[in-house]
């Protein structure tokens, strides 16, 4: 990364599995994001005052300043909702403080889609929604099932192939205290839950539920006199891969596998050589594409690479260790973000990976994002 060295400082987030269990409480999400941007700032020790750089994602910006009180940051901006904004809102957060255009920059993320009854589907909209509609494509959903659906042609994965995933994933979210889902799972268990856009059943969907996020950056100079250890975002980069709907007849391999380059060129690491993966799962199949487009595996051998390896805290390749979005909560890649911080920084309790000093995020979808955290 051209300009100053950046890091995360400051991370927190919300209790989802509390606030899950709190049925019918309409949140508010700017409460949450204030509450997650308090835990951010004790986290790493920064004034309010020396933030002059302030991100939004799913809020507006105006109602947030006001409730954080931050009335003159330098910068200021908003993403929208969808899950690969997150990557795109760290990386823009990095690029200013990196080129001095802000100091210390502050990104919070709030979602009620819990309290407010979000359903995620069902409401066709967007450019080719009238063609949608007809063929009941009216959700990410129903998209990602229809990839995979190509997947299993092509390639011959099993009706099971999806099952290794949610089992690690609520494995390793029934160590992490916050998460919504902490029972464990087997094999019979994801089988018999019901199809919700066949072949993609109940247990290979994200969660809705209620939850904010907040990241603070700031550079490595600043950070080095805060309390805790410096994660350093040594490399990061993204490509689009753009059409009028949320599919891709490759996976989206071409744009992972530019980005996956980048990353390599950067840092000298592969997604392979990392500690930690955290990768963006709003559905299962999502997860098999990264690995496959970071080059973990071969494409069309995912499936095979994740049921003889897993992807659990403890194991050979530690993926969502947090639970990710299907058991740990569904905040569209925020919180992955917080769990790599964690991760690096040995802060990641009974879920934590061994001698961990690298994770990487990656978020494979119509902008496909991914950025490597380091431990200084």
């Amino acid at each position: 990364m051209q300009g100053r060295d950046v890091a995360i400082v400051g991370v927190g987030q919300s209790d989802f599995g509390a606030l899950y269990r709190q049925k019918g409480v309409r949140q508010d999400p700017y409460a949450l994001g204030a509450h997650a941007m308090r835990q951010a700032l004790n986290d790493c020790g920064i004034d309010k005052s020396e933030i002059d750089g302030l991100l939004v994602s799913r809020i507006g910006y105006q109602r947030m300043g006001d409730v954080l009180g931050i009335k003159y940051p330098k910068v200021v901006n908003a993403f929208d909702g969808a899950g690969r904004m997150s990557g795109i809102a760290v990386q823009y957060g990095a690029r200013l403080v990196a080129s001095g255009a802000a100091d210390v920059v502050a990104c919070v993320y709030a979602n009620v889609g819990r309290s407010q009854s979000r359903k995620y589907g069902g409401d066709a909209s967007g450019g080719a929604a009238a063609y949608d509609e007809m063929y009941g494509m009216t959700s990410p959903g129903a998209y990602v099932a229809m990839m995979y659906r190509r997947y299993t042609h092509l390639y011959g994965a099993p009706d099971d192939a999806l099952a290794s995933l949610a089992i690690s994933s609520r494995r390793n979210a029934a160590h992490n205290p916050v998460a919504v889902m902490r029972n464990e799972i087997d094999t019979a268990t994801y089988l018999n839950s019901r199809f919700i856009a066949e072949p993609l059943r109940l247990l290979d969907y994200c969660l809705i539920n209620d939850g904010a996020v907040a990241l603070i950056l700031t550079t490595m100079e600043r950070a080095r006199d805060l309390a805790k250890r410096p994660v350093r975002i040594a490399a990061m980069s993204s490509m689009g891969e753009l059409t009028n709907f949320y599919t891709s007849t490759d996976f989206f391999h071409h744009a992972c596998a530019h980005v996956a380059g980048d990353i390599r060129n950067q840092s000298g690491l592969a997604a392979k050589d990392v500690d930690c993966l955290q990768i963006y799962d709003n559905f299962t199949p999502v997860t098999l594409f990264s690995l496959e487009g970071f080059g973990v595996a071969p494409q069309g051998e995912g499936w095979a690479y994740l049921k003889e390896n897993g992807t659990a805290y403890d194991g050979s390749l530690p993926i969502n260790t947090s639970g990710g979005h299907t058991s740990e909560s569904y905040m569209q890649g925020w919180a992955l973000h917080v769990e790599a911080v964690r991760q690096v920084r040995g802060e990641g309790g009974g879920r934590q990976v061994k001698d961990c000093n690298t994770a990487q995020y990656i978020c494979a979808a119509p902008i496909v994002t991914s950025h490597l955290f380091v431990g200084d």
